[in-house]
């Protein structure tokens, strides 16, 4: 019910994951639709990049205030923090408080006085500015350092890195929030390298009690988790996508024409597989790069056939193998028969 400083950065820290979801999933998808060339209608999301710029930004975010008035010289109050944020997002839809609400002739009981509310991805959240200067600016003077980087303890150096003499520093030791928004900097930057796959957990109820589902509580966490837009738009696209090389060395054995060698273009070859499999053209769309599949039922199919077909060719080898290894053996007898019966002619 009262959010302060520490709520704050935390509901930044979801913010920015919730982007990285939505760039990578949505906005991911629907750009390589258009890269590759594929027929597709567009489904509307929305891109929460203007919460997190509210927040975020270097110059006129939250976080960059925060820190101003921190560094200030004079007398310095949350009343003063509010004032400078009321002024400069006095007409940003996501931000909102006593002061820019009586500017917009709006009367909202709910929103107490030294407060302001953000407008996140996953609802509105009233934050109580009480405490956000001096929890921000929770700083470790530099004598406090170098005396714990001077102990004798090696653990204790290995936690103020800061003291070491030869990287003394004359600025400022950084805020609480500066040194939460590089973190949450190095997490993303870790995140795009990656190719992350997601797990989304659902609170069924607020009793922990089995097998029960309040279908408002359900609700709630499928739309601001952005699960309604990331089901609509794999539905409207393709369930399946990879490209020519490796799907034609995974499947062309499914066909006598691209089988046991192709040596044409990746992309001819993988039309020519799927045209001799006799899949319906609706489910497939070909890319300039990749190859799409619409249904995953087309594509259990495929692995199906694959599955049937290695075991075929598994018995295949095997068959010829057995027949080499008797040959050989027979062979084998037969040549030693022939000099055993030589040698005892030649004896009698």
């Amino acid at each position: 019910q009262d959010n302060g400083f520490e709520q704050f950065i935390i509901n930044y820290c979801n913010e920015k994951l919730q982007q990285i979801f939505i760039l990578l999933t949505l906005k991911g998808e629907q750009e390589e639709y258009v890269r590759e060339g594929i027929q597709w209608t567009p489904v509307e999301y929305f891109d929460n990049s203007i919460i997190c710029n509210l927040i975020e930004n270097s110059k006129g975010g939250i976080l960059a205030m925060l820190d101003e008035e921190c560094l200030r010289p004079g007398v310095v109050t949350e009343d003063t923090f509010l004032a400078k944020l009321n002024q400069l997002f006095a007409a940003h839809k996501h931000y909102e408080s006593r002061e820019t609400q009586n500017a917009r002739h709006v009367t909202d009981t709910s929103l107490p006085p030294r407060c302001f509310r953000v407008h996140h991805y996953a609802g509105k959240v009233t934050y109580n500015t009480t405490g956000f200067i001096e929890k921000n600016n929770d700083l470790l003077f530099r004598d406090l350092s170098q005396a714990m980087w001077a102990a004798r303890h090696a653990l204790l150096r290995s936690l103020f890195p800061e003291g070491d003499p030869q990287r003394v520093s004359l600025k400022l030791p950084p805020t609480a929030g500066s040194q939460f928004k590089a973190s949450v900097a190095t997490l993303m930057k870790n995140l795009y390298s990656k190719n992350p796959n997601y797990i989304r957990c659902i609170k069924p109820n607020e009793s922990k009690a089995a097998m029960l589902f309040t279908p408002e509580l359900v609700l709630a966490q499928v739309r601001y988790l952005g699960l309604l837009e990331n089901v609509r738009v794999r539905r409207a696209g393709y369930a399946f996508r990879q490209p020519y090389g490796p799907f034609l060395q995974r499947y062309r054995m499914l066909s006598a024409r691209t089988w046991p060698r192709w040596d044409g273009d990746h992309r001819e070859g993988t039309e020519v597989l799927l045209a001799a499999l006799g899949i319906p053209p609706e489910e497939l769309a070909f890319g300039h790069t990749k190859i799409f599949i619409r249904s995953p039922r087309t594509l259990f199919d495929l692995e199906k056939r694959r599955q049937e077909r290695v075991a075929e060719l598994v018995i295949l080898i095997q068959k010829m193998f057995r027949g080499w290894r008797c040959r050989t053996q027979y062979q084998l007898m037969r040549k030693s028969q022939i000099i055993i019966s030589a040698w005892f002619r030649g004896h009698v």
